[in-house]
């Protein structure tokens, strides 16, 4: 008879393999993604070509924020311009026109970057869950190798795809260093 936690396991967050190469988490995370865990994660101390298109990125809306911020920042910034210079406050210098657009040309310019700055701020910061003070990883222990020397796939519980059992003999099967599970 199996043991009371043998049957109803404690839950867990997903499954954390440790690999050694960045050529043995890029094979890891192309065998994931092809088993279907769309949302497994990858972690390594520096960037390894490939590895976003084998765990199957797909396009982010980021340049159309970026974009929208950029048009809302240039016209905002013509229409503050047009504004005082037509309806507000009218002065007429030099016989030129009130609606004379070349001269809010660097000012409207400007604003469009700063609008396209300040959004791209926040997509990232929005899009990628921050400011995160802790995330569970952080309590896996060695996982700040990640920063270092080691290279980590992580597959999450709230993945569909996602068995416990099966996936943690799917992780053993790739030859990680070791495979740590990673508490709720």
């Amino acid at each position: 008879m199996n043991p009371p936690e043998a049957r109803n396991p404690e839950p867990i967050r997903g499954w954390l393999a440790e690999f050694a190469t960045a050529d043995a988490l890029l094979d890891a995370a192309r065998k994931a993604h092809d088993r279907g865990y769309g949302r497994a994660e990858a972690y390594s101390p520096f960037h390894v070509e490939g590895l976003a298109e084998a765990l199957g990125s797909r396009r982010t809306h980021v340049p159309a924020i970026v974009f929208l911020g950029g048009l809302a920042g240039g016209v905002g910034g013509f229409f503050m311009q047009w504004y005082a210079a037509v309806v507000d406050y009218p002065i007429d210098v030099g016989g030129r026109p009130l609606n004379s657009w070349p001269m809010f040309v660097p000012v409207t310019f400007e604003l469009a970057v700063l609008g396209g700055a300040l959004a791209a701020v926040l997509a990232l910061l929005i899009g990628s869950g921050l400011p995160r003070i802790t995330h569970p990883l952080f309590r896996v222990k060695d996982f700040d190798l990640a920063t270092r020397n080691r290279f980590f796939l992580y597959l999450r519980s709230d993945d569909p795809g996602y068995e416990r059992e099966s996936a943690a003999r799917f992780l053993d099967s790739l030859g990680p260093l070791r495979r740590v599970e990673v508490p709720k």
